[in-house]
C-alpha cells in the first residue's frame, strides 16, 4: 500500500467512523448546522457567500440554513464596523454552546466504537490526528491530552528526557472550553 492509500484510507475510514457516530447521537439538527456552528467558530463571522464556499454549499442553501439557524438564535447577522453596507453571519452564544453540547453527544456516540483500541493504536491515531490537524490550521492542545472511553485526563502531558512536561509535543485539537470557542493560534 502506499502512502496515498494509506491517507485516503484513513479519511474514509474517519468519515464513515464520523457518520455512524453522528447518526448514534439521533439529533434532528442537520449535519449542515454543526459544520456552519463550526466554521464560524473556527473563523470568525463570515459573509454569506463566504460562507456557503467554506461549508461547500450553493448560496440558496446557505440563505436558507442561515435563515433558519437565525430563527433558532443559533447564529445571527452582523454589520461590519469598518463598513456598514456589509453584513456578515456569526455564530451567538447559544449556537455555541449548542455546538459544545453536541460536541459532547458525538464524543460519547464515538466512544464504543473505538472502545477496544490498544495504546499502540492510540498513540498512532495522536500521531495521525496531529500531522493531519497542523496541515488544516487546527493550533494544538497539550501533549497526552487524549480523551479515551475510560479516562479524561486534561493535564496529561508528555514528558521529555527530564520527566518535566514537553510543551513542544502538541497534538490538534480544538479548545473546549465555553469561553475559547475558537482554534488557539
Amino acid at each position: 500500500m502506499t502512502r496515498h492509500d494509506d491517507l485516503q484510507t484513513l479519511l474514509l475510514a474517519v468519515h464513515a467512523l464520523t457518520r455512524v457516530a453522528a447518526l448514534d447521537t439521533q439529533t434532528d439538527a442537520p449535519a449542515a448546522q454543526w459544520r456552519t456552528l463550526t466554521l464560524l467558530r473556527d473563523h470568525g463571522p463570515q459573509r454569506l457567500g463566504d460562507l456557503a464556499t467554506l461549508s461547500r454549499v450553493t448560496q440558496p442553501g446557505m440563505t436558507r440554513l442561515v435563515h433558519q439557524m437565525d430563527a433558532a438564535g443559533l447564529l445571527e447577522r452582523r454589520r461590519l464596523p469598518d463598513d456598514s453596507r456589509v453584513s456578515v453571519i456569526a455564530a451567538t452564544a447559544k449556537g455555541l454552546d449548542a455546538l459544545a453540547g453536541w460536541y459532547e453527544q458525538f464524543r460519547a456516540a464515538l466512544a464504543p466504537h473505538v472502545a477496544d483500541l490498544s495504546e499502540k493504536e492510540w498513540d498512532a491515531v495522536s500521531v495521525a490526528a496531529s500531522a493531519l490537524s497542523l496541515r488544516v490550521g487546527m493550533a494544538p492542545t497539550p501533549a497526552g491530552r487524549r480523551e479515551t472511553p475510560n479516562s479524561h485526563t486534561p493535564d496529561d502531558h508528555t514528558r521529555d528526557d527530564d520527566g518535566d512536561a514537553d510543551p513542544t509535543e502538541d497534538r490538534g485539537a480544538l479548545t473546549e472550553s465555553a469561553e475559547e470557542q475558537e482554534v488557539v493560534r
